[in-house]
């Protein structure tokens, strides 16, 4: 497994991607470098150091494969030496010790190598301060829930998705029945038709997000903040994931198959469905679904996240989470019962205080 912390070309330092500007920064020199140009250093590196590097035969064991059977990795941070603990699924992080970040590239490499990252345009300023300005407008949520140590947790991570890319061939057929009634003089008239329906055309699906991540039991926290624009996305370099952590997939295509294909399925006769209009009723005789293409690509999506775990016997994890391209926020937010403790006490007291007066003034 090879761990990496992207370096600077002029400095040697640890280089961050910058959402602002697309680009790697370095936070001790202060380059600015493109992606192309950070790739183009890294290539030159490479082969300067196969070219002093003696040819010998190695054989590899994939790491991935032994992965299955621990939970936990231990890594050394190419800049400090420090170890890194982290679990199976974890593709990139921070070193605890000298805070640099760390890619462990043998993780997302092979079958295992996204097909596309969709990089992060919301930087963490604007990504901290909208939470606070979000937090604060809750009138009962606990300080302690964006203080200072709360706010720092405010992490960006990718997380995996499959996009799902479809078309199908639909047809759907039944009975419309229209029904007219109308009034002259005494008398009701009521004029009932009938019709033969039937609706066919072929149905493109596009960009159907499907979560690859088992360990990810919040699933409401980034399903919230969808969608996410993959038009943006570009082909995958773990360049992108500097300064931010990331997770692999763990779940697999074939696994999720075939609730995806009953997905479009539903979606489709849905579809359909609603191209029968101007009818009082429709009974549907016949329908048939059948898919004629399906495509699906490994993605890494960005999300801002934090997490806040209760203090009382509960222990239940609360959750902000912002798309970490559109801005689009998500979260379920505890309650200070203290708070709303005392607000009730206030309004009961003003409560009591006018119906004295009132009472008095009777």
């Amino acid at each position: 497994m090879e761990v990496i912390t992207h370096k600077c070309p002029n400095c040697d330092g640890a280089l961050t991607f910058d959402p602002s500007d697309q680009k790697f920064h370095c936070p001790y020199c202060l380059s600015i470098f493109t992606e192309a140009e950070v790739t183009a250093f890294e290539a030159s590196q490479k082969e300067a150091r196969l070219a002093d590097t003696p040819d010998v035969t190695e054989t590899l064991t994939d790491s991935s494969e032994d992965t299955a059977e621990s939970t936990m990795d231990l890594f050394l941070c190419p800049s400090c030496g420090a170890e890194i603990v982290t679990d199976s699924t974890t593709a990139a992080t921070y070193c605890y010790f000298c805070h640099n970040p760390v890619v462990l590239s043998g993780r997302l490499s092979g079958k295992f190598l996204p097909n596309k990252v969709l990089p992060f345009a919301v930087e963490k300023e604007v990504a901290t301060e909208n939470f606070l300005k979000w937090a604060q407008k809750k009138w009962f949520v606990p300080r302690a829930f964006f203080n200072k140590d709360q706010v720092e947790k405010l992490t960006g991570v990718y997380f995996p998705y499959w996009a799902v890319d479809a078309e199908a061939d639909g047809e759907i057929s039944g009975t419309g029945t229209s029904i007219r009634v109308w009034r002259v003089g005494d008398l009701e008239y009521t004029e009932t038709k009938q019709y033969d329906v039937n609706r066919k055309g072929k149905l493109a699906f596009r960009e159907l997000i499907k979560n690859a991540l088992s360990k990810n039991t919040q699933q409401k926290m980034v399903e919230g903040v969808q969608p996410f624009q993959l038009d943006k996305a570009v082909e995958f370099k773990n360049q992108y994931l500097a300064g931010f952590q990331a997770e692999k997939r763990d779940i697999e295509y074939p696994d999720i198959q075939s609730s995806v294909r009953n997905e479009l399925a539903n979606y489709g006769e849905k579809l359909l469905s609603n191209s029968v209009s101007g009818y009082t009723s429709f009974r549907r005789n016949h329908q048939n679904f059948q898919l004629t293409k399906e495509d699906n690509q490994y993605v890494l999506l960005p999300v801002w996240l934090v997490t806040y775990r209760s203090n009382d016997h509960s222990k239940k994890v609360f959750y902000y989470a912002m798309n970490g391209q559109t801005g689009k926020v998500s979260g379920v937010l505890p309650i200070s019962y203290k708070k709303l403790g005392f607000t009730t006490a206030g309004i009961f007291a003003v409560l009591a205080a006018l119906f004295m007066i009132v009472g008095y003034l009777l």
